[in-house]
């Protein structure tokens, strides 16, 4: 999911560069290098010109972006023809694929799986694709958390091994603090 407005950042964060890449084309690498069934992008017409889309990724465009995370939701969704949907933001520079290995481990008919961070539940979320009607219910600046928390029967968590991996950019603070870390 790339298609926010970065509207606590002042700037569009996903052109942000982090390690010679923007955000955003870090997170389409990512994805790339994930073995999974397919890989859905869904981001907004501006962005698409300063990336690099591989040939085995869908591009789909989120041309409401105003209407909030919900928006892509439903819009990756709709592309999707898996068995799960991993949901991924794009603001989350430090993810490899050894961070999300356990998540496609413990892939399972009927779980959803989501990393703790500080006790608290983070992203990325994988859930079963039977959760499509839900998903697809959701409304505004809403995400999956509204369905993950809805079901906590079949949830499970897990601690991951590097947590500062998972740690999302939202403020220009948390940029900067990200590149200052790196020199």
């Amino acid at each position: 999911m790339a298609a926010g407005l970065s509207r606590r950042m002042g700037a569009d964060k996903l052109l942000l560069e982090y390690q010679g890449r923007s955000l955003l084309q870090r997170s389409i690498d990512l994805l790339s290098d994930l073995p999974v069934y397919e890989r859905i992008l869904v981001t907004t017409k501006a962005r698409v010109g300063s990336i690099t889309v591989p040939q085995d990724l869908q591009l789909v465009i989120n041309r409401s972006p105003e209407n909030g995370q919900s928006e892509s939701i439903r819009l990756g969704i709709l592309a999707a023809t898996g068995t799960h949907y991993l949901f991924m933001t794009a603001d989350q520079p430090r993810l490899t694929p050894v961070d999300l290995k356990p998540f496609l481990e413990l892939l399972e008919p009927d779980s959803i799986i989501y990393p703790v961070i500080n006790n608290r539940p983070d992203s990325p979320t994988l859930l079963p694709a039977h959760f499509k009607p839900e998903l697809l219910a959701l409304s505004g600046d809403t995400g999956g958390r509204v369905v993950r928390d809805a079901h906590p029967e079949i949830c499970h968590a897990i601690v991951p091994e590097r947590p500062e991996n998972f740690v999302d950019i939202d403020y220009m603070e948390d940029y900067q603090k990200l590149i200052m870390e790196t020199q």
